[in-house]
């Protein structure tokens, strides 16, 4: 099983389907806060959801294609986070994340995005790691910004949420600019 510690409180676990219920019960009690920048919250109505969500990710990770994680917090789940998907070809993984609103503002995030960084440069030997967040999302753009990846553009329309599409904005961060910023 997939375990990576991050720092003391902080580590990533392979996603589940004991995780079910806690991942259910977070979206369910986050649902308005995470409404504003996720678009598969109307998607997720009870556990069969989150339970079919949890076999995709299993399927991903089997055909190492994705890494799906939980978010634990002092041993407690609080979100998922992992590489939405891994392009092994072009050598680049894709980092996605979310939290319970209750756990926001406390720089969980950006440690997790950071862990995921690390580990896809030291231990997968990939040349690239994005992330992508809508323009209006500050929270969300301020983690890449935070831990020195590069704007590299805005992606016109790129996601449908709900009743309207949002541009979003590209971050990249290569693994010479990692090692070297270290």
């Amino acid at each position: 099983m997939f375990i990576h510690k991050i720092d003391e409180t902080i580590s990533l676990k392979l996603i589940d389907f004991n995780d079910a219920e806690r991942i259910f019960e977070l979206t369910d009690k986050s649902r308005n806060y995470l409404r504003e920048w996720l678009p598969w919250l109307d998607f997720t109505t009870k556990v069969e959801d989150t339970k079919e969500f949890i076999q995709n990710s299993l399927k991903g990770y089997a055909e190492n294609k994705s890494l799906t994680t939980v978010v634990l917090f002092n041993g407690e789940i609080i979100g998922v986070a992992g590489f939405n998907t891994i392009n092994w070809s072009n050598k680049t993984a894709y980092i996605g994340y979310w939290i319970g609103e209750e756990f926001q503002g406390n720089r969980i995030i950006t440690k997790v995005a950071k862990g995921l960084a690390d580990y896809a440069f030291s231990q997968l030997n990939l040349n690239k790691v994005e992330i992508r967040a809508a323009v209006e999302n500050k929270k969300s753009r301020s983690i890449p910004e935070r831990l020195g990846f590069v704007n590299e553009g805005r992606i016109r329309q790129a996601e449908w949420l709900y009743d309207h599409f949002v541009d979003h904005i590209v971050y990249g961060l290569l693994a010479d600019e990692w090692n070297k910023n270290r």
